[in-house]
């Protein structure tokens, strides 16, 4: 029995299967400008056979959107982040859904990636996991243990450090979930890669064919620290804010992508895969 299935047992899960589909749900959402974003990307980036896995708005006057996406099997490299950010950048710029001026930045899930279907929590469970509720449950809003799993639409979760006369174990609505996520430790990490050499044997990829990189390093250009994926586009030229000065237009880089006729930016994508 493995650790995933000995953690259900012991929690009175069901051992479930996971199912990979190109159309399931997500049940942690965003609200606000974020969902909007999220309404007009998700069709198109299901249509190129990727999954949006999250979308999030950061920043000042600088803002960012932060898209990660992932293939149902979990993989998303470099070819499928240019691929999804040629698709959906001229979609933006005509539906228009921020306001300004923004940095666009499609990216993988990372290695403590986020939790937002059914299948995420079957699938990573056995593992340390940090969850948020924006409905509180019995008063409570944060939880961290192992996840054991899956039960019906809750995500079960067992806390180690649980007071000996408390129960230990939570069935938490996926749907009143307002961030879950893995939390990195040795044997995520073994896990991921495991996984990451699995599907590149299935597709064929000769492991001497591929640079690998020391996970304690810092991350490089076109990386974040959690080892996610990501093409940046930077616009040189930001389109104008009300009540500031337009913003001089730098020299187009070799290479860029055609501005799109809304934001009128012009874009250049870098990035750089790590193993």
């Amino acid at each position: 029995m493995s650790e995933q299935e000995a953690h259900a047992a012991d929690a009175g899960v069901p051992a479930v299967s996971v199912e990979s589909r190109l159309d399931e749900p997500r049940l942690v959402t965003e609200s606000g400008p974020a969902a909007r974003v999220a309404g007009i990307i998700g069709p198109v980036l299901q249509g190129l056979g990727f999954r949006l896995v999250r979308v999030r708005i950061s920043g000042g006057e600088n803002l960012t959107l932060q898209i990660m996406a992932e293939r149902p099997d979990g993989s998303f490299g470099i070819d499928e982040c240019e691929a999804a950010s040629r698709a959906i950048s001229p979609v933006l710029d005509v539906e228009d859904p921020i306001s300004g001026a923004y940095n666009l930045e499609m990216s993988s899930p990372g290695i403590d990636r986020p939790l937002v279907r059914i299948s995420d929590f079957e699938r990573w469970a056995g593992h340390d996991v940090k969850i948020e509720m924006a409905v509180p449950l019995d008063g409570r809003k944060r939880f961290r243990g192992i996840l054991v799993g899956s039960r019906g639409s809750s995500a079960v979760i067992r806390v180690p450090d649980a007071p000996a006369d408390t129960p230990d174990t939570f069935a938490l609505p996926i749907a009143d979930i307002g961030e879950a996520r893995l939390v990195m430790t040795d044997a995520l990490i073994r896990e991921a890669l495991r996984r990451d050499k699995a599907l590149r044997e299935g597709a064929g990829i000769d492991e001497a064919d591929i640079d690998t990189a020391d996970l304690g390093d810092t991350p490089e250009e076109g990386e974040d620290a959690d080892g996610n994926v990501a093409v940046r586009i930077v616009p040189p030229k930001k389109m104008p804010i009300r009540g500031k000065q337009k913003a001089k237009a730098m020299l187009k880089p070799k290479g860029a992508a055609k501005p799109g006729n809304k934001s009128n930016a012009k874009r250049k994508s870098h990035a750089k895969e790590m193993h």
